[in-house]
């Protein structure tokens, strides 16, 4: 997410050095929106609630909730998540356009606790979400949960054939990904436009994989990863 990306003003009158029972215990949340028509939707929404208090740049670092609002997962979103992940005193939510099998494995890994889809972000899930985490509870959708849950369990089924062998460690989701694409005779510009990174990103991950596991080029570590169950 670039340098730009923007966040909603506080109310006015609203009083973020104070204790949150002093603010009726409303839920301190800074929205994260590179596109400010996406901030804005989201924002609308919220300021509506009596439970939620918008904050600005100077109290971001002490909301209990915040909300990053995408399209899609790229290097710049999950930048951003990795960054917020490092606050302890926030938790992260993500309002997302669209959201696959991998990419949702990727902002898990980046402590993302709860997701919604932007099509589905009406103020009432809005609120839910919000409230949820700032609970401590997660929020997933039913399809992403299955998928998820699919996906650690066919992990740890070919562990539990081969504990002493290759790992889900092997290769990350991302590895595991971009090699199934390379698999289907993508090229680097290709692959880079299907998973939403970088071209140089792509080179770099399939370089780290081949160096890792020591092996010639990509075709060799697609033969590889097929070889041993891990795409």
């Amino acid at each position: 997410m670039t340098a730009a990306t923007q966040r909603e003003p506080a109310r006015t009158g609203s009083t973020h050095g104070a204790s949150r029972s002093a603010r009726t215990s409303r839920v301190p949340v800074a929205v994260y929106a590179a596109d400010p028509i996406l901030r804005l939707g989201v924002v609308q929404q919220l300021r509506q609630r009596p439970e939620v208090d918008l904050v600005d740049d100077a109290d971001r670092e002490q909301a209990d909730v915040s909300l990053v609002v995408v399209d899609n997962v790229d290097d710049d979103v999950t930048a951003l998540l990795h960054r917020l992940r490092h606050n302890t005193v926030t938790r992260t939510g993500l309002v997302v356009g669209t959201l696959g099998t991998g990419a949702l494995q990727r902002v898990i890994e980046c402590g993302v606790a709860a997701v919604l889809r932007r099509s589905e972000a009406d103020q009432d899930k809005l609120l839910h979400l919000v409230l949820a985490m700032a609970n401590g509870e997660g929020v997933l959708p039913g399809d992403l949960l299955g998928k998820l849950l699919s996906h650690v369990g066919s992990s740890l089924q070919r562990s539990a054939l081969d504990p002493g062998g290759l790992s889900l460690s092997t290769l990350t989701t991302r590895e595991a990904d971009m090699l199934r694409l390379v698999s289907e005779g993508l090229d680097t510009a290709e692959i880079a436009r299907k998973t939403a990174y970088s071209e140089r990103t792509v080179k770099n991950v399939l370089r780290e994989i081949t160096t890792r596991l020591q092996l010639r080029n990509r075709a060799h570590a697609v033969g590889y990863a097929v070889r041993n169950g891990l795409i």
